[in-house]
């Protein structure tokens, strides 16, 4: 079966286009501390149905050497005390941050936050350096998806302002 994987970025902040706000309250919290339980906990929720697969060879160390990186930031929606998805991203190659992952739990998916959860990680990843002074100014931000990913995600990102730069099939 071809997997097909779409790279996509966004060049400039006011291309952001918001989604509309969910019928409940979203927080976007950023886990300053670095925790490599936690951390797994939301890539193998969220991606468990999506394939994840690249980072559950990973040992504790790594995990952590990663986690610790400077520039390095994760993004945790909660709705009513409970955390519906995640962003993580990474800021640490010049002038750009990799939206490196985004998902929902599954019990959150279809209920309207997805959009507006990319919104606020896609505002936050323009501002990464304002958190991290030796890090500089990003001028794109920018992310990929692929076929074994949610069936909307390309469409989620698409309708955020990002632009497909490259297809890759394999």
């Amino acid at each position: 079966m071809t997997l097909t994987t779409w790279y996509f970025e966004m060049r400039d902040r006011v291309g952001l286009n918001p989604a509309k706000a969910p019928a409940e309250p979203v927080s976007l919290v950023r886990a300053e501390i670095p925790s490599t339980a936690f951390s797994r906990f939301l890539y193998t929720a969220v991606g468990g149905d999506w394939n994840w697969t690249d980072r559950l060879v990973w040992s504790e160390a790594e995990w952590r050497a990663y986690l610790e990186r400077p520039g390095v930031e994760t993004w945790v929606g909660y709705v009513r005390g409970t955390p519906i998805g995640f962003a993580e991203l990474d800021g640490t190659s010049p002038h750009e941050v990799e939206l490196a992952y985004f998902g929902l739990l599954p019990d959150f998916i279809g209920r309207g936050f997805g959009g507006h959860l990319l919104t606020e990680a896609i505002a936050k990843a323009w501002t990464l350096h304002t958190r991290w002074p030796a890090i500089e100014s990003p001028q794109r931000v920018w992310g990929h998806t692929c076929t074994d990913d949610s069936p909307v995600a390309l469409r989620n990102y698409e309708s955020r302002g990002f632009r497909v730069y490259r297809t890759e099939e394999s």
